[in-house]
């Protein structure tokens, strides 16, 4: 079971991208279910309203309430894994972390507990960048930490200049990820979602 770990800050447009990598990678599957590809949701509160909009378009989807899967729920976030493994056995599992989780340690978790290696793929979202970066640095460093991919999103609602400092404060802080630009109004390339696939 290949396992992606998707985060970023709350509205950096993580369902958005979510749901077109989840279709990508159903139609890239040997069989046409959508069971091929199984979600967990981390929401912070009572209702999942993400996890509405997935169920509408056909995914197996397990939700994971009030709090955050890298801290107090970690027991539930693996047998939540387990449970899937068991029941579904997908080809791709994706973790939709809640936006003030830190993806890292779900992985280190995913992997000390289980032996599952997931690869981090974290949205940024342009337009906000400037305005949350030093309030939220912690959070938003600790969010970009051993991510294997970043995605900046929004771009149609931001200058060039700005684009351009975003993209070089994110090398800053991880030059080991590949970056990409993405625009919330667009469907993602094909290309870039095949990058994702990929590892």
């Amino acid at each position: 079971m290949k396992t992606l770990i998707l985060g970023g800050f709350l509205g950096s447009g993580k369902t958005s991208v979510l749901l077109q990598l989840a279709q990508y990678l159903v139609q890239q599957s040997s069989g046409s279910e959508k069971s091929r590809v199984a979600i967990i949701e981390n929401e912070i509160g009572q209702i999942g309203i993400d996890d509405k909009l997935l169920r509408g378009n056909g995914y197996t989807v397990r939700d994971i309430f009030s709090g955050c899967v890298c801290c107090s729920l970690n027991s539930d976030l693996l047998s939540g894994v387990q449970e899937i493994k068991r029941e579904v056995d997908p080809e791709w599992l994706i973790i939709e972390a809640t936006g003030v989780a830190f993806p890292d340690k779900i992985a280190e978790s995913l992997f000390t507990n289980l032996g599952i290696a997931a690869q981090i793929v974290t949205l940024v979202d342009a337009s906000r960048w400037q305005r949350i970066r030093m309030p939220l640095a912690n959070l938003i460093e600790g969010q970009l930490n051993d991510a294997h991919l970043i995605l900046i999103n929004k771009t149609d609602l931001v200058e060039e200049t700005v684009l351009r400092e975003v993209e070089a404060d994110l090398w800053e802080l991880n030059s080991d990820a590949a970056i990409y630009l993405i625009s919330g109004i667009k469907p993602i390339d094909e290309r870039l979602l095949k990058v994702i696939q990929n590892g």
